[in-house]
């Protein structure tokens, strides 16, 4: 089989330690580094010193972003191998033995890398994946509160569509600060929820207890710290999508 690339190296990558196989005209030549920066550092020069110009790893986990994070600033083709298309081959029972077989196949042009977008939009995918998460972990908070507002018999979400709204904040802010009368929390509505002040009213006369109290004010710091996370994302984002 014709051999496609003269120097190549292959990387089986794992959390606390990596083990390399690099191809050359010279020989095979194996070597473990670690994980930390120090260590990938040294890789990077180990593999310059080999004059290797491609490098193929398994996309395990997320343990060889930082070594792509690396060896992209460099001269060197990286491929990140999908596993379920190489894991099948029978006879690979040592990370020695998983590394020379990789490498082999790389060196005759026989693994195909998965598609790695470039750095800004990776950071990008980052930070927009972290966003929708604290969204959604926002969400979770606020079925908590809805929650402690039904266990005191108190049905604002009868009335208001939306508990996370203006008016909602609002009147549970003033819930939080010790008031239950009714009528006066049912006066905090603002906009085309005035038209329902009776009906918030009735949807609000319910008995909170201390306990209820203390809950309600502690998921709502939750909600307004995952607001001003989300804002600052919001931000972050924006700057880096702009022209």
């Amino acid at each position: 089989m014709r051999v496609l690339y003269e120097r190549c190296c292959e990387l089986d990558v794992h959390k606390q330690s990596i083990t390399a196989c690099a191809l050359t005209p010279e020989g095979k030549e194996i070597r473990t580094f670690g994980t930390l920066t120090d260590d990938l550092e040294e890789l990077v020069d180990w593999l310059k010193e080999k004059k290797v110009t491609h490098v193929a790893m398994e996309s395990t986990g997320v343990y060889w972003k930082p070594v792509y994070n690396l060896l992209e600033a460099e001269p060197i083709e990286v491929l990140v191998v999908n596993a379920q298309h190489i894991k099948a081959v029978p006879g690979r029972k040592t990370d020695v033995k998983d590394a020379e077989w990789i490498a082999d196949l790389l060196r005759h042009g026989l693994l195909k890398g998965s598609y790695i977008p470039h750095r800004a939009q990776r950071e990008l995918r980052e930070l927009v994946r972290y966003r929708r998460s604290l969204i959604e972990e926002r969400a979770r908070e606020l079925n908590r509160i809805q929650k402690v507002l039904e266990g005191a018999n108190i049905k604002l979400s009868s009335v208001v569509s939306d508990i996370n709204g203006m008016s909602a904040r609002l009147i549970i802010r003033a819930l939080i600060e010790g008031k239950d009368d009714p009528a006066a929390l049912a006066q905090l509505a603002k906009g085309r929820l005035k038209q329902k002040t009776e009906e918030l009213r009735r949807a609000l006369k319910g008995v909170m207890g201390p306990h209820q109290r203390m809950r309600l004010a502690e998921q709502w710091r939750q909600v307004e710290y995952l607001d001003e996370a989300i804002a600052r994302l919001d931000r972050e984002i924006e700057e880096r999508t702009s022209p």
